[in-house]
C-alpha cells in the first residue's frame, strides 16, 4: 500500500493500530481483574503504575531486588480502595535467568485469573560512573596488562539483557492465559474466541535516551536504544501470538533513577511528571485496541502555531494546561525516523526555552530526590537487618 506522501505503508501486514488520538477519552474499566506483572516495581515508575492500576482492580505482581520496598508496597496495594486484594511480591534479579523463570511461574500460579494478562518490562538501573566522573566505560585503564578485567556492564545486563529475558518469558506465558470462562463453550479445542477473550499485552519502558544520544552515559544510552529496537522488531510480529506490544519513552522524570552525570545533560528542559507517565502507561495498558505504538512523555508544553515550525513554550509553575504526552512512532511503518526527528527537535526547543534557570532548578530537584532515595534505601537495609537478627534470635 502506497501512502499519499509516496511512502510504503506496511501497517496492514504488521497488524499495528493507527496513530493514537490523545484527545479522546478511554475507559479504565478494562484494568479490573487483569493480572499484571511489573519488574522493578518496588519504587519509582513501577510503583506508581502498581498503585494506580491496583486502585482500578488489577491484580499486581511486583518483582524487585528491594525486598523491604516490595513487601511494603504490596501491603499498601492491599489497603487501597478498589483493590482486588490479590497482590504479590517476588524477589527477583532480572539479570538472573533462573530468578525470572521462577517469577513468571509464581505469578501465573498465584493469579486468580489463571494466568498473566500483561507484563511491564520496567526494571532498570542508572549508570553511576561515566565520562564526566573520569570512571566507567569510556575511561578504561590498565588494559595493556595481562589479566585485565572485562568491564562489568551491569547497566547493559540489567537494562537490556534483563529486559530481553522478560520479553522472552512474556512471549511464552502471555499466550497461555486462556481461562475457559473467557472462551466460548468448546473453544479450547480450537474454537473461535468470543469478544471477551483476554488481553495479552507487553509494555516496554524505554527512555528518551532510547531515541537520542545521552553523552557520558554510553551503557544506559545503548541499553535504551536496544529496548527501542526490541520494541520496533516485536511490534509488527507478535500479533501471530495474540500479543500486543507498546513502548513508553519518558523524559527525565521526578524519580531518583537518572544519576547526576546524566542529569547534567538532561537538565534545563523541565521535568516530566510521574502522573503524566502513569497516564500514558495507563492508556496503553487499558485501551486494548492500541497495538505497536510508542508514547513519549516530556515536561508539559504548548506548541503555538502549525506545522514543523510551531513555537514551543514550556508550561511552568502550577499550570496544568499544555501537552506532556506525545506519540513518537505514529507513522513508523510509513516514513521511518520522521517522528524521531520531530521528537528530538522538541527536546532541543525545550532546552533553548528553559535555559540556565531551568537547568539549575532541575539539578536542585534531582539532588533532593537522590538524597531522599538514599535515605529510603538505608532505612530498608536497616529494617532488613533487624528482621534477620530477630530470625536468628
Amino acid at each position: 500500500m502506497t501512502t499519499p506522501q509516496g511512502g510504503f505503508d506496511i501497517s496492514p501486514l504488521t497488524h499495528t493500530s493507527g496513530p493514537i488520538d490523545l484527545s479522546l477519552p478511554y475507559t479504565r474499566s478494562t484494568l479490573a481483574h487483569k493480572s499484571i506483572l511489573i519488574t522493578g516495581g518496588a519504587s519509582g515508575l513501577g510503583a506508581a503504575f502498581a498503585r494506580h492500576w491496583a486502585a482500578h482492580g488489577a491484580h499486581i505482581t511486583i518483582a524487585d531486588v528491594d525486598v523491604s520496598g516490595g513487601e511494603t508496597l504490596v501491603a499498601e496495594l492491599h489497603a487501597l480502595p478498589g483493590s482486588s486484594g490479590h497482590h504479590l511480591f517476588c524477589r527477583c534479579d532480572v539479570t538472573v535467568w533462573e530468578d525470572q523463570l521462577r517469577l513468571f511461574r509464581t505469578a501465573a500460579a498465584a493469579s486468580p485469573r489463571g494466568g498473566i494478562d500483561a507484563v511491564v518490562a520496567n526494571a532498570g538501573i542508572p549508570e553511576r560512573d561515566s565520562a564526566v566522573t573520569g570512571r566507567g566505560f569510556e575511561n578504561p585503564v590498565g588494559l595493556d596488562q595481562d589479566g585485565a578485567p572485562a568491564p562489568p556492564l551491569r547497566v547493559l545486563r540489567t537494562n537490556m539483557i534483563g529486559v530481553a529475558y522478560t520479553c522472552h518469558l512474556a512471549m511464552f506465558w502471555l499466550p497461555r492465559n486462556r481461562d475457559p470462562q473467557y472462551r466460548k463453550s468448546g473453544a479450547g479445542g480450537g474454537g473461535e474466541a468470543d469478544e471477551r477473550e483476554r488481553d495479552r499485552h507487553l509494555l516496554l519502558i524505554g527512555s528518551v535516551a532510547g531515541i537520542t544520544p545521552l553523552p557520558g552515559q554510553p551503557e544506559y544510552c545503548a541499553a535504551k536504544h536496544g529496548v527501542t529496537g526490541l520494541f520496533r522488531a516485536l511490534a509488527g510480529s507478535t500479533f501471530r501470538h495474540g500479543v500486543r506490544v507498546n513502548l513508553l519513552l519518558p523524559y527525565f522524570t521526578d524519580t531518583p533513577l537518572v544519576p547526576w552525570q546524566g542529569m547534567m545533560f538532561l537538565a534545563g528542559a523541565g521535568l516530566a511528571r510521574v502522573a503524566d507517565v502513569v497516564e500514558a502507561g495507563t492508556r496503553l495498558m487499558a485501551d486494548e485496541g492500541i497495538v505497536g505504538r510508542a508514547l513519549g512523555v516530556t515536561a508539559p508544553v504548548e506548541v503555538v502555531g502549525d506545522g514543523e515550525d510551531g513555537e514551543v513554550r514550556v508550561v511552568g509553575g502550577g499550570e496544568r494546561r499544555g501537552e506532556a504526552i506525545w506519540e513518537v512512532f505514529a507513522h513508523d511503518h510509513e516514513h521511518v525516523e520522521v517522528f524521531v526527528w520531530r521528537y528530538v527537535r522538541l527536546m532541543n526547543a525545550l532546552l533553548k526555552v528553559r535555559g540556565w534557570v531551568g537547568f539549575m532548578g532541575d539539578l536542585v530537584r534531582f539532588a533532593w530526590f537522590r538524597r531522599r532515595e538514599e535515605s529510603r534505601r538505608e532505612q530498608s537495609r536497616r529494617e532488613q537487618s533487624r528482621r534477620e537478627q530477630r530470625k536468628r534470635v
